[in-house]
């Protein structure tokens, strides 16, 4: 049987971040219902949570 190998980090890690004056910040939001570590995903028209379904629409 052959070894699993490990996943190589995602590239578009680093586009979650914002540099300003040397410091790096979260760009993203997180879910105001999970709290920290939880991350919203960001659309066209809405930011929603993937893991309780929270919604909040873009004008």
């Amino acid at each position: 049987m052959a070894a699993k190998k490990a996943k190589a980090p995602s590239i578009r890690r680093a586009s979650c971040y914002r540099t300003e004056g040397g410091k790096a910040t979260f760009a993203r939001k997180f879910c105001p219902r999970c709290g920290l570590g939880v991350v919203m995903a960001d659309h066209k028209d809405r930011m929603a949570c993937g893991k309780c379904g929270y919604t909040e629409f873009k004008k």
